[in-house]
């Protein structure tokens, strides 16, 4: 994730049990910026289909990276607690 003024936006807004829906909000907000949010929409791809193409082996590892940092910015933006 770059750092960006909206990643201030998370940083002084983590999730603490009690704040769900702002802080949702504000993580969406966040990773739309990252053109990251569409990973919370839609489903992981299981596998790439016989006879894949380049292309689609490029959407593929792209969804896997941007899976990845998601789910490392999520974590990362909750209280310890949590």
């Amino acid at each position: 994730m770059s750092k960006n003024p909206l990643t201030l936006i998370m940083e002084t807004n983590k999730f603490n049990g009690t704040n769900y829906n702002v802080w949702l909000r504000n993580l969406r907000i966040v990773l739309d910026f990252e053109n990251q949010g569409y990973v919370l929409d839609k489903l992981l791809p299981t596998a790439l289909p016989e006879g894949f193409s380049p292309e689609e082996r490029i959407t593929f590892e792209k969804w896997l990276e941007d899976n990845r940092k998601v789910r490392s910015i999520i974590l990362a933006l909750m209280t310890n607690d949590i």
